[in-house]
């Protein structure tokens, strides 16, 4: 069943290259509506209500991946199949690289009308009055926290707990974004599901900086460079995650992230991460060629992560 658990995370990675995001009926979605509808009647300002959300949401999505892997215990290719169908629904890389390179294409053009009506697409910022750089900042940023949360995150659980785990994982990630945020409304009820999430993507986040530090050189940067920033930025941002993954491609880049940042009047200011001047058009670019070899690589270890015991049984001496 192992080799069956890492052909299915290679299949559904590819299906995710073919296919990306379906644009109607995503599994993600579906969760997110059975999520709100939940909430809308179990919701209160208090933290228990919350931990209560989160734990029935994330743990009957875990509960349905436990009962795809049990009806398939004896079927290593139905099992494959099981695992490529959670993949594939839970992954998202395809889908973030072309929200950039459609970013990108739009700031080439100076066209940023269309670059601030598509870049809620992929971040909660208000983009109303955010210059070309700053579109190009708040676009790198959310390439780098994306690559982790939308493709590496998924693939690290899935090689630990198998269908479970991917199921899970997104899971906790969705409801991250729907009830985690800092909020009047939330600032109770989700502090379960965003410390959850803090939890889910420690792992993934080191492995994604590690690896955008190696892969820097694809983006035209210095792995060496990129070390050092995020050694020294990495750990400035408030977030636990993020600002590793976003230090790492701040260094690989050659760019400065980081500022302030406006969610529907909400100000955050972020310190800044990288040396450089503020990214541009072609930064977006190099941004997500990075993040395609990151993930890449996430999708190579977390295939050979899943198979291990049949690899050490394989070398084992006779």
């Amino acid at each position: 069943m192992r080799a069956a658990a890492a052909l299915g995370l290679l299949a559904g990675a590819a299906a995710d290259a073919v296919f990306a995001d379906p644009r109607r009926g995503h599994p993600v979605a579906l969760f997110g509506r059975a999520a709100a509808a939940l909430e809308r009647r179990l919701y209160a300002d208090s933290k228990a209500r919350g931990a209560a959300h989160a734990a029935l949401c994330a743990g009957g999505a875990a509960l349905l991946g436990a009962a795809a892997q049990a009806l398939t215990r004896d079927r290593p290719w139905a099992r494959a199949a099981v695992t490529a169908a959670a993949t594939w629904a839970v992954l998202g890389g395809t889908s973030l690289g072309r929200e950039g390179a459609y970013l990108a294409a739009a700031l080439e053009r100076k066209d940023i009308a269309a670059a601030r009506a598509r870049l809620p697409h992929l971040c909660g910022r208000d983009p109303g009055r955010l210059d070309e750089p700053e579109l190009a900042r708040a676009t790198v940023e959310s390439v780098a926290e994306n690559t982790s949360d939308a493709v590496v995150a998924p693939l690290v659980w899935g090689a630990i707990a198998g269908v479970p785990g991917l199921l899970g994982y997104r899971a906790i990630n969705t409801l991250d974004a729907m009830v985690g945020h800092r909020s009047p409304r939330y600032a109770n009820f989700g502090w379960a599901a965003a410390r959850l999430d803090d939890a889910a993507n420690l792992l993934p986040a080191r492995l994604t900086a590690a690896l955008a530090v190696l892969a820097a050189p694809v983006a035209g940067g210095s792995p060496r460079r990129a070390l050092a920033v995020l050694r020294r930025d990495g750990h400035r941002h408030p977030s636990p995650n993020a600002g590793r993954c976003e230090a790492a491609f701040a260094g690989a880049l050659g760019v400065r992230l980081g500022g302030a940042n406006d969610y529907g009047g909400r100000i955050e200011h972020r310190p800044h991460l990288g040396d450089g001047e503020r990214p541009g058009a072609a930064d977006i670019r190099r941004a997500v060629r990075l993040a395609r070899v990151v993930g890449l690589a996430a999708t190579a270890l977390a295939a050979l992560a899943a198979a291990r015991p049949r690899l050490a049984r394989a070398t084992r001496p006779a």
